[in-house]
Formats: C-alpha cells, sequence, structure tokens
C-alpha cells in the first residue's frame, strides 16, 4: 500500500469520525417543534370566538413554532431554554401580525428545582393541568375566568417533588418593567400527583394569583377511573380597583373514552365577570360597565369530542352555549347578557 492510498484512507477515516461527531452533536441540538391548529366556526355574536367575529369563520387555535433544548453546565447544573412564537398566517389577522409571543424562557435545572426567566404560563394558569376540557380553543377557560395568563419578564420556580407527593412552584413578574401596576404580581401553587393521569390516577392542585389587577385563589382536581375522566375547577376571584367586582367560578368535566374517540362534556358557571365572554359580550357597553359588574350569573354549557387520526393528528368538534345577566353597582336592575351559541370542528397537526 503506498503513502497516497494511506493517506486516502486516513482521511476517510477522519472524515467518518467527525461525520459521527456531527451526528452526535445534531442529536444534542435544538429541538424544532410546531403546531397548525385550524377550525371552521359558527357563531351567533362571536364573543368567544378566536378573531371575534360572527357568522361563520376560519380560526387560528394559536398555531405555533418554536425550538427547546437543553446543556449540562455541569454535573449539578444544566441549562434549559425555549423560544416560542405564535403564527397567525393562516388567518386574515396574520396580514397584520404574521407572529405574537408565546413561552420563551432561558433557566436552570438543579436538584433545587428549576428557575425560569423571561416569559411563561404564570403558576396560576398551568394549575389547571389537564382538566380543562377544551383547552386551546373558543371554549377555554379563558373565556371565563381570569387567571390565564402568560406573562413576560418575570420569573417561574418548579420545586423538586416532596416527600414523594407535591410540589410548590412560583410566579413573579419584575415590578420596575410593570409600571402601570401598583401591586406586586406574583403566583403560588401547590400541585400533587400527574396532570396528565398517566404516572398517577389523580391530580391535585391549589393556587394564588394577584397578577392583572385580579386577586384570585383556585382548587383544581381530577381523576382517572377507567374509561372515565373526572375533572373540576373552582375559582374566587377580586378586582384589585373595584371592591364590588367579585364572585365564584366553577367547572366540571367528564370525558369517556369511546374506542378512540374522546366524548367530552363540561359545565361552568361565572359569577365574578371577568372572563371574554362577558367582556366582549355587545350587552357590556362600555368598560365601566365591565370594571363594575356586580352579581354576574354566567352559564356555560360546552359538549364535544376528539379522534387521533394518526399520533400527531387529531381531529376535534365542539358546541358551546352561553347565557347570563349582571348588574352594576348593585343597583338592583339586571342586564341580560346576548346569548352566544358557537359550533366548531377542526384539525390540529403537531411536528
Amino acid at each position: 500500500m503506498n503513502m497516497n492510498t494511506k493517506r486516502h484512507l486516513v482521511s476517510i477515516a477522519l472524515l467518518s469520525a467527525l461525520s459521527v461527531t456531527s451526528l452526535n452533536a445534531l442529536a444534542d441540538s435544538p429541538k424544532a417543534y410546531g403546531r397548525l391548529d385550524i377550525a371552521l366556526t359558527n357563531a351567533d355574536h362571536g364573543f368567544t370566538t378566536q378573531n371575534k367575529k360572527e357568522g361563520t369563520v376560519l380560526e387560528n387555535n394559536l398555531s405555533r413554532l418554536g425550538v427547546k433544548g437543553s446543556e449540562k453546565i455541569n454535573d449539578d447544573f444544566k441549562l434549559v431554554y425555549q423560544m416560542e412564537v405564535q403564527v397567525n398566517g393562516a388567518t386574515n389577522e396574520g396580514s397584520d401580525k404574521t407572529f405574537s409571543a408565546r413561552s420563551t424562557y432561558l433557566g436552570v435545572v438543579s436538584d433545587a428545582g428549576t428557575l425560569l426567566v423571561g416569559r411563561n404560563d404564570t403558576v396560576m394558569k398551568s394549575s389547571k393541568g389537564t382538566v380543562e376540557a377544551f383547552a386551546l380553543t373558543n371554549a377555554a377557560y379563558s373565556r371565563m375566568i381570569a387567571g390565564q395568563d402568560r406573562k413576560a419578564d418575570g420569573m417561574t420556580y418548579y420545586s423538586p417533588t416532596i416527600a414523594g407527593l407535591f410540589t410548590i412552584n412560583g410566579t413573579y413578574l419584575m415590578d420596575d418593567n410593570y409600571e402601570g401596576s401598583d401591586e406586586t404580581q406574583y403566583a403560588l401553587s401547590v400541585v400533587a400527583g400527574d396532570k396528565k393521569l398517566k404516572k398517577s390516577r389523580y391530580y391535585l392542585a391549589a393556587a394564588y394569583n394577584t397578577i392583572g389587577g385580579v386577586d384570585a385563589y383556585r382548587g383544581v382536581g381530577h381523576i382517572k377511573m377507567g374509561k372515565f375522566k373526572l375533572g373540576g375547577l373552582y375559582q374566587h376571584s377580586e378586582s384589585q380597583s373595584f371592591e364590588q367586582k367579585e364572585g365564584d367560578s366553577y367547572f366540571v368535566a367528564l370525558a369517556y373514552n369511546l374506542n378512540g374517540v374522546n366524548l367530552k362534556v363540561e359545565y361552568g358557571k361565572d359569577k365574578a365577570g371577568f372572563g371574554k365572554y362577558f367582556k366582549y359580550n355587545s350587552a357590556v357597553a362600555s368598560s365601566t360597565d365591565y370594571k363594575q359588574a356586580t352579581d354576574v350569573d354566567i352559564n356555560r354549557l360546552v359538549v364535544g369530542a376528539d379522534y387521533k387520526l394518526s399520533k400527531s393528528t387529531m381531529l376535534q368538534a365542539h358546541y358551546a352555549m352561553y347565557d347570563g345577566e349582571y348588574q352594576i353597582d348593585n343597583a338592583g336592575t339586571t342586564i341580560d347578557l346576548e346569548d352566544d351559541n358557537v359550533a366548531t370542528v377542526g384539525v390540529r397537526f403537531n411536528f
């Protein structure tokens, strides 16, 4: 074997080694992911639709693109990160604003827990687990209650599991980044069990929130019994600006897996008036009405189903019915809210 041949073989070996190294590097590189979620919706008034349009419309159910990953710093610490944006391009709203902000943070994981800095769901929001039967649709909890916030300029902490049972978590928003707020803004939660009901048959959570001008506390319970899942959420909310605006809200949800078809029904009652159905209802003629509303009484019933065509593709449908009433400053005169009926079918594709 001559010298040129040996050099050629050595070069091939080196290139092969570099290729393997590169592939390993790629395996540890950031993971790109995304979701396309498009729905066809018919609404009497559109108070709860994503684009607040009535009639028959297409909705973008928070489609998104993101990248996330981790990097080991040493034996004690690991860096974690995520950058995610909502993609609005499928609907007219995207013509003016193609992208909007979603969870984007940099953090560290250690034996003492996880600390994330940036934009993230508050621990009040995440305390709901998966009890919300129609999350990420026009029938999500935010249509009825406050506390479903994703906030920037904040820090989120998740403790390690304590005594093998529960975690203690917190969100703190930097005061000087929120100069318009006179209140220290934070949220706390205690969580036990598995929110996906896979590692355990139950999920329990309690949370407190003083963010976005609302003081609120909630309790959540979720249990799996064979093919049934039964869950509920209770919340009390109070305005930090108008002491008469306060009230209780609750949801009860039942799901049943029928040969792969996930049948769902959820009833909700709101007596606080912080949700989008109330805020955007045409009967609430001004922002003063919204802020000073009392004796709110809103009912919502949603029935629906979803079915996975594959690991990445899901069909979903639901029908939601809303009605309610309220007063202004306990004046004694009841004002009826306009009813809304919303029918939706959609496709969700994850990649």
